[in-house]
């Protein structure tokens, strides 16, 4: 549940303890806060029990963690009925850009064949064009 508190948060935390409370009644708090976190354990222990046995024995191996829509995805995309590894597996990005590269390039290659200048490289990075010397960005009057 707290898994992922430090030292200094947890020092932090016993040092408001102690400023709340003062010395004196910081373990009786720490008590109670102890057994109110019992008792709701409990009680959540004692729904899932009692949801199991109103379930009967065909949800013998629900689980509620299950309800996380997460889990419940991952959980059906790992059952093979529907062939999907086979669908995962089969399919390689790599393999797949080759092509798309390989198509476009043959593309710009005939069409520059066909207009007769040389084949032009095509650059594939997203870079912005650099503005001529004397080029100027559009002036708007609603703006200044």
């Amino acid at each position: 549940m707290f898994n992922d508190i430090g030292l200094p948060e947890l020092l932090t935390l016993v040092v408001l303890g102690v400023l709340v409370f003062g010395p004196d009644k910081l373990p009786k708090v720490i008590q109670d806060v102890t057994r109110t976190i019992r008792k709701i354990r409990e009680f959540s222990d004692s729904a899932k029990r009692d949801i199991r046995e109103e379930l009967g024995p065909e949800f013998k191996d629900f689980e509620f963690e299950d309800l996380n829509p997460k889990n419940f995805i991952r959980k059906q995309l790992d059952n093979d009925e529907l062939g999907l590894k086979e669908i995962r597996n089969g399919f390689d990005l790599k393999k797949e850009m080759a092509e798309v590269t390989e198509a476009v390039q043959s593309t710009d290659e005939s069409s520059s064949a066909a207009s007769g200048s040389a084949p032009a490289k095509i650059d594939m990075q997203k870079r912005p064009e650099k503005p001529a010397a004397d080029d100027h960005p559009p002036f708007d009057a609603d703006a200044t």
